[in-house]
């Protein structure tokens, strides 16, 4: 066994002297070996870094839900409209596509609803009914299409029909708002209310009565049509001023679109406020004016937005979102400003219409990259290798939202109202 053993370090010995006189024969072995090396190591980290396929393509798939009927499309499309164009739908007038058909389609797995108009039965004032087909989904929208005058103060409902009410299927009931003649401080002024008497009338309007005021009729009076109410202010020279409300804007989320796609269900229409003044008079001339009331003639319709809420992204983005140090409730955020900004090419300057494989203007004057820096040279802050690296361009992209909105979603909401960060 001993005898073994020393044959075998022997042989051991006598392998490596070989060895060593085969490398010191051969010197250009050792850059070889050592470039092979470095490949094996390269090779590694690569294999070990996020999926980089970001290279995006021109068409995009789109899921389109038809009535019910989801189909998964391929398509080049640039937008919504562009879409609807190229398929047999066999759309009427009175149908729904949402998006609107100007949404630019920027990313994959976009989701298109059509909706198909069905009759509704209109229930307007005294009853009378009106059958309407559309595919509207607001129901004061639905009741304006049939040719009903509906005022903002109108209450407008879907509800099922009946047996009782004589109405088949769907219908849409307008409860009116009663219209009262108001005089405030000699200025006449038409208003509409649902309350009960004259005194809930002014409450509602925000007229603050004084010790100096005069109402007739008698507060505890009930309203009836075209009530003729009056306020006056005793020993008080006033004037009325009518001005404008603007429609405030009211989001709904909706499931069944894309993430910050935008859909109007409502359109907004303005309001109206009557502003009283009490004026001072020295010497025959006005000297100043204050405010005594403020009062709604006619409330502001809002303008109503469905915006959708679904987040479907591939791998590809998420691993190169989470390899940035984005946290994943950013990823909807990231994910519709880089598709708008830049349809996630990496490589892409402004005013370019395709995705270079390689920079064709990195040194642009104007965006550049996923996030379209503007210009694009500055994201070397975040690494050397800014021009060509998805991950050091979003590390950048970060630092620009939170640096200059506060977070991700801020950005977003900017992106939404301005079009551009």
């Amino acid at each position: 066994m001993k005898l073994f053993k020393r044959r075998l370090v022997k042989r051991y010995q006598l392998v490596h002297k070989a060895g060593r006189r085969h490398i010191y024969a051969r010197p250009y072995i050792i850059p070889i070996l050592g470039l092979l090396a470095g490949v094996a190591v390269v090779g590694g980290v690569i294999l070990g870094r996020p999926n980089l396929n970001l290279r995006p393509s021109d068409s995009h798939v789109v899921f389109l839900s038809d009535n019910g009927t989801r189909e998964t499309l391929d398509t080049k499309a640039a937008t919504v409209g562009d879409l609807v164009k190229k398929l047999p739908l066999n759309l009427i007038p009175q149908d729904v596509v949402e998006p609107s058909l100007s949404t630019p389609i920027v990313e994959d797995n976009f989701r298109i609803n059509v909706y198909r108009a069905r009759p509704v039965t209109v229930v307007g004032d005294n009853g009378a009914k009106t059958v309407t087909v559309t595919a509207q989904r607001s129901a004061r929208v639905v009741a304006q299409n049939a040719g009903l005058n509906v005022y903002p103060e109108d209450n407008v409902n879907f509800e099922p029909g009946s047996v009782g009410s004589n109405v088949i299927g769907e219908q849409v009931v307008v409860d009116p708002a009663t219209p009262v003649n108001l005089t405030l401080y000699g200025t006449d002024l038409t208003v509409r209310t649902h309350t009960k008497t004259v005194a809930d009338l002014l409450k509602e309007k925000n007229v603050h009565l004084t010790s100096k005021d005069t109402v007739k009729p008698a507060l505890g009076t009930p309203i009836s049509a075209d009530l003729a109410v009056s306020v006056v202010r005793n020993g008080v020279s006033t004037v009325t001023v009518e001005q404008p409300i603007t429609p405030p804007v009211q989001y709904v989320n909706d499931s069944s679109l894309s993430f910050g796609a935008t859909a109007v269900r409502q359109s907004g229409v303005p309001g109206k406020i009557a502003i009283t003044y009490q004026i001072d008079v020295e010497g025959g001339v006005e000297v100043s004016r204050t405010v005594i009331q403020q009062t709604t003639v006619t409330p502001a319709t809002p303008q109503i937005i469905a915006i959708g809420t679904v987040v479907d992204l591939s791998g590809d983005k998420t691993s190169v979102m989470g390899a940035a140090g984005i946290a994943s409730s950013d990823y909807g955020y990231v994910d519709y400003i880089v598709s708008h900004e830049s349809g996630w090419c990496y490589t892409k300057a402004q005013g370019e219409h395709y995705c270079p494989a390689q920079p064709d203007n990195a040194y642009t004057p104007y965006g550049y990259g996923l996030c379209q820096a503007t210009p694009g040279y500055k994201m070397a802050s975040a690494g050397s290798d800014w021009a060509t690296n998805p991950i050091t361009q979003l590390h950048w992209c970060s630092g620009y939202a939170y640096g200059r909105y506060g977070s991700w979603y801020a950005a977003y909401v900017h992106w939404l109202n301005n079009f551009s960060w």
